[in-house]
């Protein structure tokens, strides 16, 4: 299986981990190559003597292969950062401010991660405008209210290419269409998506994209932003000059590297590892429906092939992941960024859901070291926790 050629089966599999969204243990193959610019070519890549040059090329190579996995038109095309954050940040930020001449309108769905709707938030204080597009209750973008809400001033629209706490799918091409000839610039975020299913910059006519290492097995510590050829973005990170004095910094070596060689195998493995997934997401799907009053969250078709939502009534997610920890199952309860909270999730508000109804959900993001024989595991914790927890409920009527 591919978990055993990769190496995953050196995880601890007395522990079942269902929580890739938030975090990915490194690719074997991926620490294996990036090593060497952890303990040996530490060199300054902006040094001209021998060992800068080769962490130079290094970092080169690595941004070629992360055009290849997106169909960047070149590798001039890919910022590096430190962070998805930071990429939806530089997006945000640096393609509003920039062209701040051109209009003071921005967008962004209802269903968008947070580290794009601060900024936006935050460009108000600067006299922006910021427009909230609704999403159906799929999480499915209203493309008519968008074509209503752009106008000529509009300069940047963030859509996400998918959902990271529901899985839906966004229809970006049609949305990139749209946004193009009513407004100006669409922004991206493929944070939950690139590596996982094919994404093509230029068809898809996206001119701004948000990819994550760790998100497909890389290290922490980097991430990069496609920006297509002639966009002026601003800079958010003065200094040095490096990345084309967009991003200022010494680069992470290694964690840049590490990306890199993750994109090329996410590239290659892609079609294999989504059909793997998507053969133990449906049966998931399938077994934990039959819980009385469990409801699928997001597109029943159209998700992310390794995600699997769910909402259940009369309990808390907060509670029905501490009780699936205890039996060493690791899920989600919603955004990991967003889980310091005690708010319910403004995703799942945004499909429509009651407040009561939004605080009971339950997120499994299936990765490598997951296979089908995990299922009936799951699936009996999944059933024994949402029943001990309903009897302890005082807002059930099932008892």
């Amino acid at each position: 299986m591919l978990e055993q050629l990769c190496g995953f089966d050196g995880i601890d599999m007395k522990r079942i981990y269902l929580d890739h969204a938030s975090s990915m243990p490194i690719d074997p193959r991926v620490l294996k190559f990036a090593m060497p610019f952890l303990n040996k070519n530490y060199e300054n890549p902006s040094s001209i003597y021998s060992g800068g040059l080769e962490t130079k090329r290094a970092i080169e190579e690595s941004r070629r292969k992360i055009a290849e996995l997106v169909n960047a038109e070149n590798t001039n095309n890919i910022i590096f950062t430190s962070s998805a954050t930071e990429s939806n940040n530089l997006a945000i930020k640096g393609t509003a401010l920039r062209n701040i001449g051109n209009g003071k309108n921005i967008l962004a769905s209802a269903i968008e991660h947070i580290s794009v709707l601060n900024p936006m938030k935050e460009l108000q204080k600067n006299g922006y405008t910021y427009d909230i597009i609704p999403v159906d209750s799929n999480g499915l973008v209203d493309l008519d209210r968008l074509e209503n809400l752009l106008t000529n001033q509009t300069i940047i629209t963030s859509i996400m290419y998918a959902n990271n706490e529901i899985g839906t799918i966004e229809p970006i091409k049609k949305i990139s269409k749209i946004v193009h000839e009513n407004g100006k610039y669409l922004h991206v975020d493929a944070t939950a998506s690139a590596g996982r299913i094919p994404i093509d910059v230029q068809d898809q006519e996206i001119d701004l994209l948000t990819i994550s290492s760790n998100d497909m097995y890389g290290p922490r510590g980097a991430s990069a932003l496609y920006v297509k050829q002639g966009l002026k973005i601003q800079s958010i990170l003065p200094g040095g000059g490096q990345e084309r004095g967009i991003r200022s910094g010494t680069e992470n070596v290694f964690a840049i590297v590490g990306m890199g060689e993750a994109a090329r195998l996410a590239k290659n493995d892609m079609n294999m590892e989504s059909s793997r997934l998507k053969n133990i997401r449906d049966k998931l799907i399938h077994e934990i429906l039959k819980i009385d009053n469990a409801y699928l969250t997001g597109h029943p078709v159209k998700r992310l092939p390794h995600h699997v939502s769910f909402r259940f009534s009369h309990i808390e997610g907060e509670s029905i992941l501490l009780n699936m920890d205890m039996s060493n199952i690791q899920i989600s309860t919603g955004s990991a960024c967003s889980s310091k909270t005690l708010e319910p999730s403004h995703v799942l508000l945004a499909i429509g859901l009651k407040h009561e109804e939004a605080h009971g959900s339950m997120v499994i993001t299936l990765g490598k070291s997951n296979n089908l024989e995990l299922v009936p595991d799951i699936v009996k914790v999944v059933k024994e926790t949402v029943n001990r927890l309903r009897k302890l409920s005082p807002l059930s009527n099932l008892r």
